[in-house]
């Protein structure tokens, strides 16, 4: 980007985040912002990365001229309209937004076009392709580099964590990174962030799973496929989850950590992302073809997205879920803990070990996983006291515990009710905010407690409480 005063702004006839082309010993553009204070008529401040494209000294001349279209615009109103991208096309679209050549408006039109227009095939193959040649590669010499990745959507659903310990201690290598969150009350990255480092370099990476044989890192700081988060930052403000974009997104990163072996869960339900099991294999099998083009071996699991996983939604509350099925604390959520045996045992079958679910279930109730998993945490943190630090997690100090109005059977319990009253409450910035939810479907008596809220904000629980009224996230009959 670059900085102009009005009056120069106004002689270019260029605003706001329109685009200037810049020269000197070369052509580059940038994104305009005015600052009337920060630069005089006729200068012209440029972003620091600007600057060491450019390498230029204080007091230089350059020439500034208003930008036609750049290629990358022709290609969004290309798309917009309806026709197909080629592999070159993407590549040069993906690049653009790599080296922060597009606006995020310009990138919104894009995500904007996939979600409208759809992708073929060959153009999630073309895209995925661009997303993973560009930015960092990891490589390891193990034979059964495994990943697990849930497509999201379900409040809760934190079986990451647990299902990395649980193969971990089996044997597998699992370079697991994760995103932060884009609709849900929180992220892996976010609820791992409570107790450890995330932002890991490549060779602290390398330096971690070749201590532990596993990682819980976030992607956006590794540089792995690095215009996936860019889009993601677009995808979030818009509230957009776009088909051939989530499986670009996944296969690209899986491709860029050096996995093999990739379990992807796919849950279905009235208020998931996919609302049924038909639509759910239709993905699938999505998966599986532009998978295979990768030489990944994908299985696909579809599973239950009726209601929430876990009792906690939200970074801390969601941690705290994680530390009990791990701890086989009392009254640990048996949803979770379920749910991660079997996820568990369906990537260590994709990998070769037999009598999976009855290994992955004996790592857990042996407290192995619980030892993998302190490992892991000790060496992203650089073997801080692992104790203290969960010890330590918080929980916001205002709350609100919603009772049942009346006798009745809890019939459906909305995820993306459920989802935008955590955001409501502040997550996934607020770490200690959320819901941590008393009662699944089935029955209940009145007066019992449903859902207990957390925030930092007496606002903001305000806001909660005419949402909860509004919406009805939670339905009794």
């Amino acid at each position: 980007m670059v900085v102009l005063n009005e009056k120069t702004a106004k002689k270019l006839n260029v605003f706001v985040d329109d685009r200037v082309a810049i020269t000197n010993s070369k052509k580059v553009y940038a994104v305009v912002d005015i600052f009337p204070r920060l630069v005089k008529d006729k200068e012209i401040g440029l972003s620091h990365e600007l600057g060491q494209i450019l390498k230029l000294r204080n007091g230089a001349s350059v020439e500034v001229s208003s930008s036609e279209l750049s290629d990358a615009s022709f290609l969004i109103k290309k798309k917009m309209n309806g026709e197909s991208l080629d592999q070159k096309e993407l590549e040069y679209l993906v690049s653009e937004i790599v080296h922060n050549n597009l606006t995020e408006a310009e990138i919104a039109f894009f995500t904007a076009a996939e979600k409208l227009n759809g992708m073929s095939d060959k153009e999630t193959i073309n895209l995925t392709k661009a997303m993973a040649k560009t930015g960092a590669k990891l490589k390891f010499r193990e034979k059964y580099v495994a990943d697990k990745h849930s497509i999201g959507g379900i409040a809760g659903n934190r079986t990451t964590p647990i299902v990395v310990a649980i193969c971990a201690a089996a044997g597998l290598t699992l370079p697991k990174t994760s995103s932060r969150a884009i609709t849900s009350a929180s992220g892996t990255a976010d609820v791992i962030e409570t107790i450890s480092n995330v932002e890991l370099s490549l060779e602290e990476i390398k330096g971690v799973v070749k201590k532990t044989g596993a990682c819980l890192a976030w992607g956006g700081s590794l540089g792995l496929a690095p215009s996936d988060d860019k889009i993601i930052q677009v995808e979030r403000l818009l509230n957009l989850d776009i088909e051939p974009q989530l499986i670009a997104s996944i296969l690209s990163k899986k491709i860029a950590a050096g996995s093999k072996f990739v379990l992807i869960d796919i849950p279905y339900g009235e208020s998931a992302k996919v609302a049924t099991l038909s639509k759910a294999k239709k993905l699938g099998k999505k998966f599986e073809r532009i998978g295979s083009k990768f030489k990944l071996k994908i299985k696909i699991v579809y599973t239950d997205g009726s209601q929430p996983i876990g009792n906690g939604f939200g970074p801390v509350l969601e941690m705290l879920d994680v530390l009990s099925v791990l701890q086989r604390s009392l009254g640990f959520p048996v949803d979770l803990r379920t749910k991660s045996i079997f996820l568990s045992a369906e990537l260590m079958k994709l990998c070769g070990i037999k009598d999976a679910r009855n290994k992955a279930r004996e790592i857990l109730d042996s407290g192995k996983a619980c030892e993998k998993f302190q490992e892991i945490i000790n060496a992203q943190n650089k073997n801080k006291n692992f104790d203290k630090i969960i010890q330590k997690l918080p929980l916001a100090k205002i709350n609100k515990v919603i009772k049942a109005g009346k006798t009745g059977k809890i019939t459906n319990i909305d995820n993306k009710k459920i989802n935008s009253l955590c955001r409501i409450l502040g997550t996934p910035e607020t770490i200690s905010s959320g819901v941590y939810l008393h009662k699944h479907i089935g029955k209940v008596k009145r007066g019992e407690p449903i859902m207990t809220l957390y925030t930092k904000s007496k606002s903001k629980l305000d806001d909660a409480l005419q949402f909860i009224k509004k919406s009805k996230p939670i339905n009794i009959q």
